[in-house]
């Protein structure tokens, strides 16, 4: 089945939402932003993010399901009465902004003229429990919102599943050099795949799209680790025996978001590790659904950390599964076996 619109369109969504979030990034960084209940902030550019997107989708895919990370509830509060007003406003300025490309798929939304109720209303299109049948579009509008404050990677992840299966994966990195080996140069990268069509990247001011691959790895030893800045999302601990026990002494490198898929997607790393700190957390979809059909169709596998493929069928979280570890396919399953090894030594020594 061909997905050419829905990739033309997820683009379009994604560029948009990308050029938004570096506006707030620029203009509202350390005001405006207001705090969920589980502690992780969130930015103004987060729930713009999922209006200006959730508003395309609707308006070309009707039907369509969206699995989205905001809901407006929090906004309902006197004390966000200012972070309401800055949305609404950042989301009809960026409307009335016109994009280097990707400018026809909006066609039939920005002429519309919407107040408050409306932008909260859209951006709680995005309440959908997932499911194993029909389409649904898991967006994540930043993600990353803590390497978005100080200023470090971050990205706007949006996968489209049918059936439970991912099919297309767009994600804009704002702050991502658009080459790796150049790292002061031009920045935004947007990172586009289908399945069974390859994975590709683009700038954020050019529509060419250039192939990416993972790096073939000759020598295990000689990879490098990608994984989350923050101790609370991955066992850094676990992580750091895991590549002892493969020979790695490279430095992990920490960055924030799924960036850390486009990174090895493209050859920056080799390995991406997620390991669970906690035994009832349960991954979201819209943090790997669009970052896994990348790597994968980067050249590399995706699985948990006992080797199961990611299953998006069970709603809203990845609940049958534990952690997530992303290589190249020559590696994967010896990477896979090191986890269990160092797994297995912890839980020895807890017992102990």
């Amino acid at each position: 089945m061909s997905y050419v619109r829905e990739k033309e369109v997820a683009i379009s969504a994604v560029l948009k939402a990308s050029l938004l979030a570096a506006k707030v990034q620029r203009e509202l960084i350390g005001s405006g932003g207001v705090t969920k209940k589980d502690k992780s902030p969130v930015t103004v550019a987060d729930y713009t993010s999922q209006a200006l997107i959730s508003a395309l989708l609707f308006d070309h895919f009707k039907t369509d399901q969206i699995v989205g990370e905001e809901d407006s509830s929090e906004l309902n509060t006197p004390d966000n009465a200012v972070t309401k007003s800055q949305i609404v406003r950042l989301a009809n300025e960026a409307m009335g902004e016109e994009l280097t490309d990707g400018e026809v798929e909006w066609a039939g939304v920005k002429g519309i003229k919407r107040g408050e109720t409306e932008w909260l209303n859209i951006i709680d299109r995005g309440n959908s429990t997932g499911g194993k049948t029909g389409r649904h579009w898991a967006l994540d509008p930043i993600d990353g919102t803590k390497g978005f404050l100080r200023g470090g990677q971050y990205a706007v992840c949006l996968g489209l599943l049918q059936d439970g299966e991912v099919v297309v994966g767009v994600m804009g990195c704002p702050n991502l050099p658009v080459d790796h080996k150049n790292p002061e140069g031009e920045k935004g990268v947007i990172f586009v795949a289908v399945k069974g069509e390859g994975a590709f990247q683009r700038s954020l001011t050019s529509p060419t799209l250039s192939p990416i691959s993972m790096a073939p790895l000759s020598n295990l030893a000689s990879a490098s680790f990608c994984e989350s800045v923050e101790a609370g999302h991955s066992d850094h601990g676990t992580n750091a025996r895991i590549a002892s026990i493969l020979g790695i002494t490279k430095p992990s490198v920490r960055m924030d978001s799924q960036a850390k898929y486009c990174s090895i997607a493209r050859g920056d790393g080799d390995i991406y590790l997620r390991l669970p700190v906690s035994e009832t957390y349960e991954e979201k979809i819209w943090d790997h659904s669009s970052g896994s059909l990348l790597v994968e169709e980067a050249g590399g596998v995706v699985s948990d950390m006992n080797g199961k493929p990611l299953d998006f069928s069970l709603g809203r979280t990845l609940r049958g599964n534990k952690g997530v570890v992303a290589a190249h396919a020559s590696i994967h399953k010896e990477v896979i076996a090191a986890v269990q090894t160092a797994i297995a030594e912890s839980k020895s020594k807890a017992l102990a």
